[in-house]
């Protein structure tokens, strides 16, 4: 009989620890909601006890997702546990994730305590947590370079408590695969009540292993949870994929001999969904994900291709929602037809009047652009005015001029609070010129560390989606728009970044 590997997801939390992936509470519950979809056991909301915005996106998740467990992250204190659990009242089935470092260094440069003092706290925070929710999970921060006697005494001590889940991170993504799978192992060995909970890793990907250090602490450690990100996504280098684990052990069930609750064909939308909510672009080579993923270029392996897929492919595209039958939506399509897509991709509408209104923009682009896309729907649908979420700064109109050998002129029409107000420059470029009308205005003194430009679908009719990413006073925020013209675009991305710069929600970070 195979063993259930438990899929724990991190990316509205650990993911968003991404400079600029932070998201809105209505972003993170349109992304739980495809996750609920995607069947994943365990959506770790957030942290709750960081900010109002983020309890309140740990209670809205809560509140709305029946069929996963719910977990928000809590430092080893009554104050972060407590208000986990307020924010968790309202979910099926809770989990208060708790944590504190373990690590030498950690413990004397980071926390000031003592290794008696943090087995303390360790103890007493699961004990309460413990008397508020059925399920908790214990990590030791920096867990993998943790002395492995005091950290079989942490972990005895957590079990003893009630620990449900432990879960032994690589912070920082030192371990390779073999080592890390033995770490796993030893401790499982070592510690006398270790078959009184579930254990679970959890690796960055700093040296590039976190999936194979996962899958190493699964086949060898014996772990039965993985925690993982859609794309990977995550601060510095990211987190372990959770598409490359799912179709991992799904691919090569023979050497795992695991089964997972993941529904797979609904793994493209998550990615899609994530990458435009946050402007992080997938690469086009990026494992099963990837645009590139399941392309044949080579004449050999398009030959090969052509006389038996498993020449060349070991999993099949349809498997994970990349689709070479889907219905593509024009100007004629019905309200019915939209309505269907936006079910397809996993999108839920808060109400009736966000559908009418996304609709009504897709009518609007139909009416440019003779065939829309799964990604054009899924850049509406992201849109803040369709979301209704309050921006302080709002795009209106937008008229340039360009000639060769003349310097271009912009006007932007934007609401400021609901304003209208008029900004006019010239620039290096017909962008450049259309960024600076909007800061005769504004005067953010914000400086922009990233501008990119990503086709949303092919051909040159495609829509043009803008990542600007704005730094100042050591906020980082992304904005994203989408528009057939890029001009336009780029407008939308940096009055949308702008509006997150402006917002006043503090995030404590913390890592696990």
């Amino acid at each position: 009989m195979a063993d259930k590997l438990i899929i724990f997801d991190t990316t509205l939390r650990d993911g968003e620890q991404s400079p600029g992936a932070s998201m809105t509470r209505d972003e993170k519950l349109r992304i739980a909601r495809q996750l609920e979809r995607l069947r994943v056991d365990v959506i770790e909301a957030g942290f709750a006890a960081s900010s109002n915005g983020d309890f309140e996106a740990v209670q809205a998740i809560a509140n709305a997702i029946k069929d996963s467990t719910i977990c928000s992250l809590s430092r080893a204190n009554d104050r972060d546990i407590s208000r986990a659990a307020e924010a968790l009242k309202g979910a099926n089935n809770a989990r208060i994730h708790t944590f504190i470092a373990t690590s030498a260094l950690h413990m004397e440069k980071k926390l000031r305590m003592s290794p008696e003092q943090v087995l303390e706290q360790a103890r007493l925070s699961v004990r309460f947590a413990r008397n508020l929710v059925a399920d908790v999970e214990f990590s030791p921060e920096d867990g993998y370079r943790s002395d492995v006697d005091f950290l079989c005494r942490v972990i005895e001590a957590v079990i003893a408590e009630g620990a449900t889940t432990i879960n032994v991170p690589d912070t920082v993504g030192y371990a390779v695969p073999e080592l890390y799978g033995n770490f796993i192992k030893t401790l499982r060995e070592r510690v006398p009540n270790s078959d009184k909970a579930i254990w679970s890793v959890h690796c960055h990907n700093d040296l590039g292993m976190a999936v194979a250090n996962s899958l190493a602490g699964v086949k060898i450690g014996g772990a039965r949870q993985v925690e993982c990100t859609i794309n990977g996504l995550g601060e510095r280098a990211g987190n372990c994929s959770l598409e490359e684990i799912v179709m991992a052990v799904r691919t090569r069930k023979d050497y795992f001999n695991l089964e997972m609750n993941i529904d797979p064909v609904h793994i493209v939308a998550a990615s899609r969904m994530v990458s435009q909510t946050t402007g992080f672009v997938v690469q086009p080579n990026k494992a099963v994900v990837g645009a590139n993923a399941f392309a044949h270029a080579s004449g050999i392996h398009q030959d090969g291709m052509l006389k038996a897929r498993e020449t060349y492919e070991i999993m099949r595209a349809e498997d994970v929602g990349w689709s070479s039958n889907k219905m593509v939506l024009g100007k004629l399509s019905g309200r019915n037809a939209f309505k269907q897509r936006l079910q397809d991709l996993g999108i839920q509408m808060e109400s009736e009047a966000d559908t009418n209104a996304a609709f009504a923009r897709f009518k609007e682009l139909a009416d440019g652009k003779s065939e829309i896309f799964d990604e054009d729907i899924l850049a509406l649908v992201s849109d803040e005015s369709v979301t209704h979420e309050k921006e302080q700064y709002g795009f209106v109109s937008l008229s340039q001029h360009s000639e060769t050998g003349e310097r271009p002129q912009a006007t932007v029409v934007f609401t400021v609070d609901g304003r209208e107000v008029r900004g006019e420059s010239d620039g290096n470029g017909p962008v450049d010129a259309s960024l600076k009308a909007i800061e005769t205005h504004v005067k953010s003194g914000a400086e922009m560390v990233l501008y990119s430009v990503n086709a949303i679908s092919g051909s040159t009719e495609s829509q043009g989606e803008v990542t600007v990413r704005l730094q100042n006073s050591g906020r980082v925020v992304n904005g994203v728009g989408a528009d057939p013209d890029i001009v336009v675009a780029s407008a939308k991305a940096y009055l949308s970044a702008l509006s997150k710069l402006q917002s006043k929600a503090d995030r404590v970070a913390a890592q696990g």
